[in-house]
């Protein structure tokens, strides 16, 4: 198989980085904002003092590794069809409110879409997934 020039890594990639192959990863990974976003999640609502200053550590890292991809007015638009092509499956879009945005941005660019968790995002159209 070969590599992809350039693709996303949704949040649980990013959250893998370190422990997976570099192999399965993109010549260029890249994240978007609303990645960002939920990274920003992690540390408030952290069980303890350990873990909220490993999720922290994980956001800072992504920052500073990272110039993210925003969601834009082209993301937004994609995001209309990402949102219907779930909720034709019977799936709530609130459910999986970030995986649908960076699913859309991912779509909006033409880029495939990094992930430990495949599920997440079945019956989104036009979505190229990469198991990491």
């Amino acid at each position: 198989m070969t590599r992809d020039e350039e693709g996303i890594l949704d949040t649980s990639a990013v959250i893998l980085l370190g422990k997976i192959d570099p192999a399965l990863l993109p010549e260029l990974p890249r994240i978007t904002t609303l990645t960002l976003a939920e990274l920003a999640v992690g540390p408030p609502v952290a069980k303890d003092e350990t873990e909220r200053l490993a999720r922290q550590a994980r956001l800072l890292q992504a920052e500073a590794d990272f110039d993210p991809i925003p969601f834009d007015d082209l993301a937004a638009r994609t995001f209309g069809s990402v949102a219907a092509n779930l909720r034709q499956m019977g799936r709530k879009t609130s459910a999986r409110t970030f995986d649908s945005l960076i699913a859309a941005v991912a779509v909006s660019r033409g880029l495939p879409l990094y992930t430990a968790n495949l599920r997440d995002f079945d019956g989104i159209e036009s979505l190229a997934l990469r198991q990491v």
